[in-house]
């Protein structure tokens, strides 16, 4: 019974697989054929072949891996900042229920405000490098991450909590017995969200100050009007922040498995 159990699920992770590669492998081929046909505009949109060539190029002679190192050293930083940073203060606002009543209008506020109009604050307050970038991404990440994971903290059976407060548990107790263990998918989860997060705020960062990057050769294929080299940047992202968003995903079936 388990056999075939497991049998079923490794034949649908397979057809998943199957037809994700498909409708990728579709994507190019009409994307390709529309910029050949002309239903596309070439100038603006490139095709693969050509976006492929410019990748490769760049690949070879080297001029592309310190804008990817640089990106993603940024996107690592504010990401893994940006997630602890976000729990501890999750876990600060639920341990205070009147720090809670404090901040949650201002965490609100805060979470609405354009992110890109804070970005020149943060150059002038950190100058325009690598800090002003990564704190451009906190400034995304981790009030997202606040909200996410107190909400979870708050919904958490509450009969669960009284349970065990009537064998006397302390609130320490209780945060790591109770509402920590039934966060903690949520909590994982919350990783998943600040892959893309990450990624928005270090190429809204690199889009405002960066002289390298791959924010920054958007920006500078845009000035130049050398669409390949966007394209060719969007697909390495995607590329990069795929990888990315798959280790999280390993990672999440690890700890899970070891709760």
């Amino acid at each position: 019974m388990f056999g075939e159990y497991k049998k079923q699920k490794r034949r649908r992770r397979n057809q998943v697989i199957a037809v994700r590669s498909t409708l990728l492998l579709l994507f190019f081929v009409l994307w390709e054929t529309g910029a050949r046909l002309g239903w596309i505009d070439e100038l603006l949109f490139s095709y693969p072949t050509k976006v492929f060539r410019q990748i490769w190029g760049d690949m070879v002679s080297g001029s592309i891996w310190p804008h990817v190192g640089m990106t993603v050293s940024e996107t690592a930083a504010g990401f893994v900042l940006g997630t602890l940073l976000g729990t501890v203060l999750a876990v600060l606002i639920w341990w205070s229920p009147f720090l809670s009543a404090v901040l949650d209008p201002y965490m609100v506020v805060f979470n609405s405000m354009p992110k890109v109009a804070l970005g020149p604050i943060f150059i002038v307050m950190f100058g325009a490098g690598f800090t002003a970038i990564v704190v451009t991404t906190l400034s995304i990440t981790v009030i997202i991450t606040t909200l996410v994971v107190y909400n979870s903290f708050c919904s958490v059976d509450p009969n669960l909590v009284k349970v065990v407060r009537s064998f006397g548990a302390t609130k320490t107790q209780v945060f790591f017995k109770v509402i920590l263990p039934s966060s903690f998918p949520t909590v994982v989860s919350t990783l998943k969200v600040n892959v893309g997060m990450s990624w928005v705020g270090v190429i809204v960062g690199e889009f405002l100050v960066a002289k390298s990057g791959l924010g920054y050769l958007i920006i500078y294929g845009f000035q130049v009007f050398n669409f390949t080299l966007v394209m060719s940047s969007l697909l390495i992202i995607a590329a990069v922040a795929t990888a990315m968003y798959q280790m999280v995903v390993y990672l999440e079936k690890l700890l899970l498995s070891r709760r």
